[in-house]
């Protein structure tokens, strides 16, 4: 059976639950603040991904109030993203992040929704004003998969010289080019089944995907192999559920505060923090992670040269409640140490793709 019919019927319970779609949704409480009579609107974009973390945090309030699983006290209201719109440029050509997030952030602000719902990897380190991110689910799995289209293949090492890999990340493509300068990485969008299908069609050899989403729409089976930190460094952020709402909003702050994990939120400030002294965006390959091991904060961050001429690495560690501090500390330690010059041949380089990366509409 070809990998998208599995993925396609193994993801068909991510649409068991009504949704409301609006690319530019109503407000049903514009002129005032919500009532408790009033729904909690979760905003989200529209993939089967996306559907699937609005789901669990549907799921997830429901446990935690009671008094939200009445009917009409949950309302998801689905959007459309500039992201999801233009499928035929990197997100590198198109501005790096907040592509995935802009949209939802407006309709916020305009009261239109009253939380929403993301992948923090997707989140910009800044935040809109009169908005907050309280809260993170507990955190899946950080890990890359390598998913390949030849049975033949089980992990990056056995692919063959001038391989293809489909990959709209930087930070994946810099890290595969440092392994094998001579890969092609080409330019691969859309949401994970259309991935699966480009794999399938024998557009690309292989594809990289985070296993945190293919768990969270139950396609874990799809991954060729799961990807250990010293073979794929992960994305800041990545496998982390963010949720946002206004900074006013009471109502929904009792809500996603219940929700908070605090550990994954320690984690993903440390990274965050990180990122933002980087100045990191989708046209830098930045990647770094934080654990929390025996109470301590461990962290190790990453930052190349999209063709993986050039890569860093930094590791660092303190006390769990310095983790935005741990973070800032790693970025700045990392760039002092790359020189200005690192970073003049990355805008230089970062406006045209890399080479070996071909356009693939």
């Amino acid at each position: 059976m070809k990998l998208v019919l599995f993925a396609l019927l193994s993801t068909a319970a991510a649409w068991h639950l009504p949704v409301n779609p609006r690319s530019h949704p109503t407000s049903l409480s514009a002129t005032g603040p919500a009532t408790p009579s009033d729904p909690l609107r979760i905003g989200t974009r529209g993939s089967p991904l996306a559907l699937a973390q609005a789901y669990l945090t549907r799921k997830l309030l429901i446990e935690s109030f009671p008094e939200l699983a009445e009917e009409g006290a949950l309302e998801i209201c689905v959007m459309k993203t500039q992201g999801d719109m233009i499928l035929d440029k990197s997100l590198m050509e198109l501005g790096g992040k907040g592509l995935f997030t802009k949209e939802l952030d407006t309709s916020l602000l305009a009261n239109e929704v009253d939380i929403c719902v993301h992948s923090m990897k997707d989140v910009p380190t800044w935040l809109p004003d009169g908005t907050v991110l309280p809260c993170n689910l507990e955190r899946e799995d950080t890990n890359d998969a390598f998913i390949a289209g030849d049975g033949s293949v089980a992990s990056i090492s056995d692919l063959p010289d001038n391989a293809v890999i489909g990959t709209a990340s930087l930070r994946r493509q810099a890290q595969l080019m440092a392994k094998n300068p001579t890969f092609k990485c080409v330019n691969f969008r859309g949401n994970v089944q259309t991935r699966l299908r480009k794999l399938d069609d024998g557009v690309v050899d292989a594809t990289l995907l985070a296993i945190a989403g293919l768990k969270r729409m139950d396609m874990a089976g799809c991954a060729t192999s799961v990807l250990e930190w010293d073979e794929m460094l992960p994305a800041v952020a990545q496998g982390a559920i963010g949720i946002q709402c206004r900074s006013d909003d009471e109502r929904s702050l009792k809500y996603i505060d219940a929700l908070n994990h605090k550990e994954t939120k320690s984690c993903v400030d440390c990274e965050r923090a990180f990122l933002a002294a980087l100045d990191g965006n989708c046209k830098t390959p930045i990647a770094g992670q934080a654990r929390i091991v025996n109470g301590e904060m461990l962290f190790r961050g990453l930052i190349a040269m999209p063709d993986g001429s050039e890569l860093y690495e930094t590791n660092s560690s303190g006390k769990v409640e310095d983790a935005a501090e741990i973070g800032t500390k790693a970025g700045e330690e990392l760039k002092a140490r790359v020189g200005d010059k690192f970073f003049e041949m990355m805008v230089e380089m970062s406006p045209q793709l890399a080479p070996g990366q071909v356009t693939q509409k």
